[in-house]
């Protein structure tokens, strides 16, 4: 079986509402990004490591630990509301440009969510090709549930289920299986990427690859940042 190149993408904006610098910022002794750079060196299973930033420092961070950076992100995609998505898209399309190649499978690790196990990256990928859908996305199990606790307010200010079955569910075990998306590893098919119809992960053809509990913190403030160096501490997690 001929083996199918791999683009693995990280997107890493210079800025950042919730902490300052977020991806520069150090974590157990190295900048945020560095992390999921060094994990994705470790795995060496992706053709190019490619990081998309529009910062300077970030990309020079990023280059220091092994990454590429061959271009540079326009200000268009570097916004707050540019989703990261289009990201992802303008990324693919540029390396293809530039290295006159095709990837037929982009992976994309989130430097935010760094408590992923490199078994985790081969899990998603394996899944992937076995089964070929349009995309694979990391979750973990939700701890609230929408059919059980979890309700919206109407417009009275009345308070109702979110997703209310025929049946009411009287406990929380025997409601449909939820997940949360826990920002950590995405896999692509390139033709869903290209597809300008295409806006999301989500897809009609999407699976998922679940993850443990601990893979669930997306670090988006300080407090973030001190509880994944907590985890780590007392050997919960490995960076």
């Amino acid at each position: 079986m001929v083996k199918e190149r791999i683009l693995l993408t990280i997107a890493a904006r210079g800025g950042s509402k919730g902490v300052k610098n977020k991806n520069l910022k150090n974590l157990c002794g190295l900048p945020l990004i560095a992390h999921t750079i060094i994990q994705a060196k470790k795995w060496g299973k992706a053709d190019k490591i490619v990081c998309s930033t529009d910062s300077r420092e970030i990309a020079k961070v990023a280059l220091k630990y092994g990454a590429e950076v061959p271009f540079m992100r326009p200000p268009a995609l570097a916004t707050d509301t540019a989703g990261k998505f289009e990201v992802i898209r303008h990324c693919l399309k540029t390396v293809e440009e530039m290295t006159a190649k095709f990837y037929p499978i982009v992976i994309d690790l989130d430097a935010t969510s760094p408590v992923r196990k490199i078994t985790d990256i081969d899990g998603a990928l394996r899944l992937f090709t076995k089964n070929r859908p349009k995309s694979v996305f990391s979750v973990v199990a939700c701890r609230r549930n929408p059919y059980f606790n979890m309700v919206e307010v109407n417009a009275k200010g009345y308070a109702y289920l979110v997703k209310p079955l025929k049946s009411a569910v009287k406990r929380r075990q025997d409601a449909p299986k939820v997940y949360d998306l826990n920002a950590s590893i995405y896999v692509y098919e390139r033709k869903f990427i290209l597809d300008k119809k295409s806006t999301s992960v989500l897809s009609d053809k999407s699976l998922i690859y679940i993850m443990n509990e601990y893979s669930a913190f997306d670090i988006d403030s300080e407090s973030d940042f001190e509880f994944i160096e907590f985890l780590v501490e007392k050997g919960a997690v490995r960076l």
